[in-house]
C-alpha cells in the first residue's frame, strides 16, 4: 500500500522542501523554482515522482484563484489599457512559433506539425489532444513532450533570477499589486473548492487549463463585484506554487535518458530563441508603455500558462496585466493551433 504511494510522497515531499529552502533563501519565485528543481532532481535519479491529477488540479486552481484576486471593479478599464501590449503579444507568439519551428525543421529534422506543437508557448495538453484527434498529422509525440518539458524547466528555473537582476539593474521595481489583504483560511478553502468544482465541469467540456481558468473566473467575479477582497491564505498559496513546480519537475519521469540526451540541444536552442525574441519585444513594449521590463517579459515569455502565471504572481507583478495577457495567450493558441495541426491531404484516386 505504502509502496503504491511512494512516488507521490517523493514528489510532494521534495517539492515542499525545495520550495521552503528557496523561499528562505529569498530566491525570486522561490516556491516555484525550488519545488521544480527538487522534483526534477528526484526524476533524474529515476525515482519516478508522480503528482496525482487531483493534487495537480488543486494546485492550479489555487494559482487561478490568486490570479483572480488581482481583478478589481475597474477590471474592464484595466483591460482597455493594454491594446498595444496585447497586439505585441500576438505578434510575438506568431514570430516565436514560426522561427522556432523553422529551426527545428531545418537543423533537427522535425516534421512541420511536430515542430509547431513542440514550440507552442503553452496549452501543451490541448496541443497533444489535437495531435491525438488528428492521427493523419503524424506527430512525433516523444519529440514534442521532451522539448516542451525542457522549455518549461529552463524558463521556470532561469527566468526569475534573470528578470530580478534586470529589474534591479534598471532601477525598476515590481508593481507589487497582489491583493494586500489575505482571505481567512475557511473562506480560502471554500473559494478554492467551488473553483475546483467549476474546473471539473470545464475540463469535461475540454476547456484547456480548465482549473486555472475556473479559479481566475470565480475569484475574479467575486473580487470584481466587491464580494471578496484578498488572495488565498499564505499557506495555501505556498502549497499551490509548490504543486505547480512538482508537476513541471515530474514530467521528466516519463522521459528516458536517451531521449533527453538526443534532444537536449534542440530544446535549448528552441527555448533560447523563443526567450530571446520575446525578451526583445518585451523591452520595446516596456519602453513604449512605461512598464517594468520584467513584468512584460514574464507575461510574454513562452512558458506554460499555469507556470508563467505562478511565476508572475510570486514576483509581485500587476495581476490585472498578467491575467489579461496569459488568458489572452491561451485563447489565441486555442484558436490558432488547429490551423497548423492538419493531416496531409489524401492523394486522389488512392
Amino acid at each position: 500500500m505504502i509502496d503504491a504511494y511512494r512516488p507521490v510522497f517523493l514528489a510532494i515531499g521534495a517539492a515542499l522542501l525545495g520550495a521552503a529552502l528557496f523561499s528562505l533563501l529569498g530566491a525570486p519565485a522561490g516556491a516555484l523554482v525550488g519545488s521544480t528543481l527538487a522534483v526534477t532532481a528526484v526524476a533524474a535519479l529515476r525515482w519516478h515522482p508522480r503528482v496525482p491529477g487531483t493534487l495537480r488540479n488543486l494546485g492550479f486552481t489555487t494559482i487561478g484563484v490568486t490570479l483572480g484576486a488581482g481583478v478589481t471593479p475597474h477590471f474592464v478599464t484595466d483591460v482597455l489599457r493594454f491594446p498595444i501590449s496585447l497586439f505585441a503579444l500576438t505578434v510575438t507568439i506568431l514570430i516565436v512559433m514560426v522561427s522556432s519551428s523553422f529551426v527545428l525543421r531545418r537543423f533537427f529534422g522535425a516534421a512541420k506539425t511536430t515542430s509547431i506543437l513542440a514550440t507552442s508557448p503553452g496549452a501543451l495538453s490541448y496541443s497533444l489532444s489535437l495531435a491525438t484527434d488528428r492521427p493523419g498529422a503524424e506527430v512525433d509525440i516523444p519529440f514534442v513532450m521532451v522539448l516542451q518539458s525542457l522549455r518549461l524547466l529552463l524558463i521556470t528555473l532561469l527566468l526569475p533570477p534573470i528578470v530580478a537582476i534586470v529589474d534591479q539593474a534598471s532601477g525598476q521595481e515590481s508593481m507589487a499589486t497582489l491583493a494586500p489583504h489575505t482571505l481567512n483560511l475557511p473562506v480560502s478553502i471554500v473559494l478554492i473548492a467551488l473553483s475546483a468544482g467549476l474546473g471539473y465541469v470545464a475540463e469535461k467540456i475540454r476547456i484547456p487549463a480548465a482549473y486555472l481558468l475556473a479559479g481566475v473566473v470565480l475569484s475574479g467575479l467575486g473580487h470584481g463585484v466587491g464580494l471578496l477582497e484578498g488572495r488565498p491564505s499564505t499557506f495555501l498559496t505556498f502549497f499551490g506554487f509548490s504543486l505547480a513546480g512538482a508537476v513541471i519537475g515530474a514530467r521528466f519521469s516519463s522521459i528516458t535518458r536517451d531521449q533527453l540526451r538526443a534532444l537536449f540541444f534542440a530544446g535549448c536552442t528552441a527555448t533560447g530563441l523563443a526567450v530571446g525574441l520575446s525578451g526583445a519585444v518585451s523591452a520595446l513594449v516596456a519602453h513604449l508603455l512605461d512598464l517594468p521590463f520584467g513584468q512584460v517579459w514574464v507575461s510574454f515569455a513562452p512558458g506554460g500558462v499555469e507556470g508563467m502565471s505562478a511565476m508572475a504572481l510570486s514576483l509581485g507583478y500587476d495581476p490585472a496585466y498578467v491575467a489579461t495577457h496569459h488568458i489572452f495567450r491561451l485563447l489565441l493558441l486555442i484558436a490558432v493551433l488547429p490551423l497548423f495541426v492538419r493531416p496531409p491531404k489524401a492523394t486522389e484516386g488512392g
